[in-house]
């Protein structure tokens, strides 16, 4: 996407809303993930799944720490709109804003490395379990 890309302003809240949700399930999801390890670790006694665990749960904790970061960006772009939106209450609907690129490339990389993450903790939860 070209970085002078013009959208709505309707379609960044939008797209805000969604990241939001999806950040959410991450963080409800590595919860989950979280507990199962911890079913996982009075099975084993292993060294070696041992470190996978562990492995697992310092993964989990920069994942959720970069959700903090994403929400925290995302709530502060949609506060730089919402201030845009009130200088200009005409143009809300009739003028297009400055696409917010950055944030939706930072989106993209989260979300293929927590999907490596989420299929890696998956595969290794069906064999431990």
């Amino acid at each position: 996407m070209q970085k002078d890309h013009k959208v709505y302003l309707s379609d960044l809240h939008f797209e805000h809303t969604q990241w939001l949700s999806e950040l959410k399930f991450w963080e409800d999801e590595i919860k989950s993930f979280s507990k199962r390890l911890g079913e996982v670790v009075v099975r084993y006694s292993s060294n070696e799944i041992r470190a996978k665990i562990e492995h697992f749960q310092n993964q989990f904790i920069l994942h959720d720490e970069v959700i903090d970061v994403l929400k925290k960006d995302v709530k502060n772009h949609e506060k730089a709109i919402a201030q845009q939106a009130e200088d200009n209450p005409v143009a809300i609907n009739h003028v297009y804003f400055n696409d917010h690129t950055g944030l939706r490339d930072k989106m993209d990389t989260q979300r293929q490395i927590y999907g490596e993450l989420n299929q890696n903790i998956t595969v290794f939860l069906s064999k431990s379990m």
